[in-house]
């Protein structure tokens, strides 16, 4: 486990494309060779929507350098750094590999793993592209978002150890599927029950687990 690309970057504003008006987002990151990392993020790092991104439970993004080659032979070009709007690009965590409540030593800081990313639009805005929002979420291939355990500074070559491997194994990867197919609230159920899953995925799949219920 290695990181690729270590980036930050604040808030600013965004017009690409066909975008109709500027939207304000802070995906566009930049690297950096060492930065503090704080129980809310890194420092001189930031989000635009903060209702559906950051907080203490969503505080670091995680995508695996290994899906970028996928998506740039599908674009036909290369994409651009962080084009997730992760903090860590990652080699050798791939969300197949990586389970919920796994926790992680990065450089000075320890993290754990607490959901899947949820991509949103501005992945195509920035990207300008009108497939990758939706082929991402076919393919589970999202990313992650982590708690900060322990702060701690963090630089480009700092080392990934993983601390705790989680009792029940359940993949981003697998946990992906079911969040977005919409239908299993057995499997939905199954997640929920992971401890340190982020509270926000858990209302989700709880509104979710009671429709499903009333549907039978």
């Amino acid at each position: 486990m290695e990181i690729s690309a270590l980036s930050t970057g604040l808030p600013q504003e965004l017009k690409q494309g066909s975008m109709k008006k500027p939207l304000v987002t802070g995906i566009k990151k930049t690297q950096v060779e060492r930065v503090y990392l704080t129980k809310d993020g890194f420092k001189g790092d930031g989000v635009g929507d903060k209702k559906n991104h950051g907080g203490l439970d969503r505080a670091v993004c995680f995508y695996p350098q290994e899906h970028y080659p996928q998506w740039e032979k599908e674009l036909h070009r290369p994409l651009p750094n962080a084009a997730f709007g992760e903090n860590l690009t990652v080699t050798n965590m791939l969300e197949e590999k990586v389970y919920i409540g796994n926790v992680y030593k990065i450089g000075e800081a320890v993290i754990q793993i607490t959901q899947g990313r949820i991509p949103c639009s501005t992945i195509d805005n920035y990207t300008q592209a009108d497939t990758l929002l939706k082929r991402t979420i076919e393919t589970g291939f999202t990313g992650y978002l982590a708690r900060v355990l322990e702060e701690g500074y963090i630089s480009s070559t700092s080392s990934i150890k993983l601390l705790e491997e989680h009792a029940q194994r359940k993949s981003v990867l697998a946990c992906n599927h079911v969040y977005f197919a919409n239908e299993d609230w057995l499997a939905m159920e199954e997640i929920a029950s992971i401890e340190p899953l982020a509270a926000d995925w858990k209302r989700r799949l709880a509104k979710r687990i009671d429709r499903l219920k009333q549907q039978r």
